[in-house]
């Protein structure tokens, strides 16, 4: 359904109105969705992005200067999200042997475990709202990184 439908706007300034409105009512949308998974491990986004984080450099510990700098969602408190993962037994935060000053955070097996089972069932979601072919959706990622410069 088009967005002026959906949202019952009939006109934008322009085409760049529109598609910031646009992609701000998608965003929300595919959170909403996946918010259903998310809820039943007892996470947020936020943790599952943060999981994601840990488990592309593993073994590899990562820095919290590092999470940050890579998660999508840069206002988050970075340290209540690794609290509660770790509280869960899904990551692990120790003191860098080489900086006192710094903390290494790594995914453990239990949050590579878990991850995987939420990976799957967000998945299954979003292949009943996979509505684009495989080029469809390069072009679209082409396109948004075009906007962002």
């Amino acid at each position: 359904m088009n967005i002026e439908k959906v949202i019952q706007q009939a006109r934008f300034k322009d085409g760049y109105q529109k598609a910031i409105v646009n992609l701000l009512y998608t965003s929300n949308y595919f959170r909403d969705i996946h918010q259903t998974v998310f809820r039943k491990f007892e996470i947020q986004g936020q943790h599952y992005n943060l999981l994601r984080i840990l488990k592309g450099k593993y073994p590899e510990p990562v820095t919290p200067g590092y999470i940050k700098e890579v998660m999508l969602d840069k206002g988050t408190d970075l340290t209540r999200l690794i609290d509660k993962l770790q509280k869960k037994g899904w990551v692990e935060r120790k003191i860098c042997a080489n900086n006192k000053r710094q903390m290494d955070v790594t995914i453990s097996q239990s949050g590579i475990d878990q991850l995987q089972l939420i990976m799957n069932e967000v998945a299954v979601q979003d292949a009943a709202n996979n509505r684009l072919t495989e080029s469809e959706y390069e072009t679209l990622s082409g396109l948004l990184d075009k906007m962002r410069g």
